[in-house]
């Protein structure tokens, strides 16, 4: 699986492979491919630590109220 990034150029939109990836698929500049767009979430994700720091960060009294604050936004 390749993960791309969808793109603006002028008045098109563009969507930029690796060189490797066509190379895996065996495919060159000018061939007619199928392409299956979906979205794909891709987020950070914190260590089993670092979230359990997070989380006692959050919870903690002295602190929970100004999380509060910027969760309403």
């Amino acid at each position: 699986m390749v993960l791309s990034t969808i793109r603006r150029s002028g008045n098109s939109i563009v969507v930029t492979l690796p060189r490797e990836a066509l190379e895996e698929a065996g495919v060159a500049i000018g061939d007619m491919v199928s392409v299956t767009i979906r979205p794909v979430d891709v987020r950070p994700r914190l260590t089993p630590a670092l979230q359990s720091i997070a989380e006692r960060i959050v919870a903690n009294p002295q602190t929970a109220p100004a999380f509060e604050l910027l969760a309403d936004g």
